[in-house]
């Protein structure tokens, strides 16, 4: 369980998140709706331990968030602007990321494939359209299986087919 009592943050003089509290359970699928700038991308990076809040606690099971854990364990997410390297094929890219925890090595080319790509795609990101470096993205979420998944605007840049594609992973790792 995520739970989120009144979180704040402020930047300078400006209120981004005011006094938030949420209770999110394991097992469900939550969507956060909101007009562009109302701040749904900071609370995902609140949430995740990405970006300090100015008062409030965040739990995971428990365990306070920036006091028994710098960032959420065990998070797979997609905030905009993808910190991936622009000239490493999207494979490559997984792979140097997939070191960082050394949970998987197999599973990112039936990942790449689950999302809709070509693990042989000799392209490099920078070259990747817009809805490929989207799903890539997601696929670096959904790699290693993580408890939580945090995705910002999914389906940006996806073709109906690609959204239904999302949207039945996202049903998928729900069940899982």
């Amino acid at each position: 369980k995520l739970l989120v009592k009144n979180i704040s943050k402020h930047i300078g003089k400006k209120e981004i998140l005011k006094d938030i509290s949420i209770e999110l359970e394991s097992g469900k699928v939550y969507g956060f709706v909101g007009k562009n700038g109302s701040g749904k991308t900071m609370l995902f990076r609140a949430l995740s331990g990405l970006m300090d809040i100015s008062s409030g606690k965040i739990f995971l099971d428990n365990k306070e968030l920036h006091k028994d854990m710098r960032v959420l364990e065990n998070v797979g997410i997609v905030i905009e602007n993808a910190g991936l390297y622009p000239e490493l094929t999207g494979f490559n890219n997984l792979k140097m990321l997939s070191k960082l925890n050394k949970k998987i090595d197999e599973q990112i080319r039936k990942t790449i494939v689950r999302v809709g790509l070509n693990p042989n795609d000799k392209r490099s990101f920078k070259k990747y359209s817009l809805g490929m470096k989207q799903r890539i993205v997601i696929a670096q979420a959904i790699m290693e299986k993580p408890d939580i998944l945090m995705l910002d605007e999914p389906t940006n840049a996806l073709d109906e087919e690609g959204i239904e594609q999302i949207r039945k992973i996202i049903k998928e790792e729900r069940e899982r």
